[in-house]
């Protein structure tokens, strides 16, 4: 018989029973609550999926702000052995009925913002029969929510706290949560995570990476929907005892300057956009002071933003990459052994190797191969995606679909997505390269490459850059730039100047809608 293990237990009530349950677990506006307030509302929500007859291994969908009802409700179904799966608050009310659909979820509990859309979810979501909405509604939503007759509503305000509810008979190995991949291409995937995955990335990663320790106070601009934020807003800081500063508003230079200032965290997990947007609008190192440590992910941080950013805040920045199937990072520098440009080395706890077209493990060091990981925070599969799955998990190893070269010591360079590769005159192209060395120019705050065919069926690279604010860029001035300072075949040989690149809402660039302008643009030619 498996023995008995829940996620929330470890993470809430672990440190109640120890006696630290009026340490702060979570500061949000002007609200604080405690471990001994957390429990409560796990409580209160274990209650509230009584009344709504949602049984053990049944879904919930979560579109929640980042605020204490997120982790409320995720760890309070957990609790119960219910599954629940935060969805993105940036999907409108079409592609979260899909996804809803998709999951099977009875039952969604949505922040009052989006309850407008209930209504369109429910036209598309046929298992759906119940909602909860957090918060008040404005006059326009109560509107549209009194007109939804086919779909019980409730208010989280109307569920009380009725005491202590028992733990589901749950195991290590039990169903916990899915996360819907965010993706560049393709649509969402249901991706099936353990009870025991989130402990995992907590023990690998937090402690062993970033020393989280009970004393820390973090804010991550990543918001809990997807797995970079799931871990810095709540696994991590959970599982020491730490705080977690939620924060709904969506993060620009000037919020995140004012929420460094208001809430002075120690921890601060950003994007390398978000990096190059705080340098680019002068945010005041003063309201770093209070950070030992700044944790990027969601792209590959070039190098040059990384050194200009340390130099500028005096603060450790650690590089990293992760995946929704890994649930957090499994590769990432450390503090002190920073290189910049690369992902640093695999975390404790994962195995990493790259393979060859053939198939055959790369053996020589700078040999460019498809990375492959192995640890225990790996997803168990994909829900009802059988092609998929048998793409992505092989064996005890997952296929990223990124593309590695792999340095004498032992550190790891990003290439590019397996389908971000260009072949230009018969050689293997990195994106990742080109665009590093673009955002070396003192006037280019971001930038992407992609390969394009022309009109004559050849493949080349186009850049896609986003000049520094008040800067005027030329494309000659660029085409100099890059001169100096790489090969020929791997230059742009055409340059789109933009006000922003499309990204999803982990920060990767949407490279196949850069590469479908290209292809409009060539057909109207």
């Amino acid at each position: 018989m498996q023995e008995l293990y829940n996620a929330a237990n470890w993470l809430i009530d672990r440190h109640v029973e120890a006696g630290n349950g009026e340490r702060i677990a979570v500061e949000s506006g002007e609200s604080k609550y405690t471990y001994a307030d957390m429990q409560r509302e796990l409580f209160r929500v274990q209650h509230a999926l009584s009344v709504l007859q949602v049984r053990q291994e049944d879904r919930v969908a979560l579109v929640i702000n980042d605020e204490a009802a997120f982790p409320s409700w995720f760890l309070g179904s957990m609790r119960s052995g219910i599954v629940p799966i935060p969805l993105s608050t940036m999907l409108n009310g079409e592609e979260l009925g899909f996804v809803i659909d998709d999951s099977r979820a009875s039952v969604v509990v949505l922040s009052a913002p989006y309850a407008k859309w209930l209504p369109t979810i429910r036209g598309i979501a046929q298992d759906l029969k119940r909602a909860v909405i957090v918060g008040d509604l404005d006059d326009e939503a109560r509107r549209i929510v009194r007109g939804e007759m086919e779909v019980g509503i409730y208010s989280w305000s109307d569920f009380d706290d009725v005491g202590e509810a028992p733990t589901a008979r749950t195991g290590a190995d039990s169903p916990g949560f899915w996360l819907y991949s965010s993706g560049t291409t393709g649509s969402p995937k249901g991706v099936m995570h353990r009870q025991k995955a989130l402990e995992v990335t907590a023990v690998n990663y937090g402690r062993s990476v970033i020393e989280i320790q009970p004393e820390d106070r973090c804010l991550s601009a990543a918001k809990l929907f997807f797995a970079f934020g799931l871990g810095n807003s709540l696994t991590f800081p959970f599982s020491v005892g730490a705080t977690s500063i939620l924060n709904p508003a969506w993060a620009t230079p000037k919020s995140v300057a004012e929420a460094l200032g208001q809430y002075r965290p120690t921890i601060f997990y950003g994007s390398p956009g978000l990096l190059a947007s705080i340098m680019d609008n002068q945010v005041s190192p003063d309201v770093m002071s209070s950070l030992r440590l700044v944790v990027v992910s969601g792209e590959a941080l070039p190098a040059e933003i990384h050194r200009r950013f340390t130099e500028l805040y005096k603060v450790p920045v650690l590089d990293g990459v992760g995946s929704t199937e890994a649930l957090h990072m499994f590769m990432c520098n450390r503090v002190g052994e920073e290189r910049p440009g690369t992902s640093g080395r695999p975390v404790e706890g994962y195995e990493v190797k790259l393979i060859d077209g053939d198939g055959a493990e790369v053996a020589s060091p700078e040999t460019p191969g498809y990375l492959h990981i192995k640890g225990d925070s790996i997803a168990t599969g994909y829900w009802c995606r059988y092609e998929s799955a048998k793409k992505a998990f092989v064996g005890e190893w997952l296929r990223t679909g990124d593309v590695y070269t792999k340095t004498q010591d032992g550190y790891y360079h990003f290439l590019g997505r397996d389908n971000d590769m260009i072949k230009i005159g018969g050689i293997w192209v990195s994106p990742a390269e080109v665009e590093s060395v673009l955002t070396e120019h003192p006037d280019v705050l971001e930038a992407a490459v992609v390969g394009a065919r022309t009109i004559t069926g050849l493949e080349t690279a186009v850049a896609f850059v986003v000049p520094k604010s008040g800067k005027i860029l030329e494309a000659a001035s660029l085409e100099q730039h890059c001169r100096a300072r790489m090969a020929a075949f791997k230059r742009p040989r055409e340059i789109f100047f933009v006000d922003e690149l499309p990204k999803t809402a982990t920060g990767k660039v949407k490279r196949f809608q850069l590469r479908q302008q290209i292809a409009e643009s060539v057909s109207a030619e």
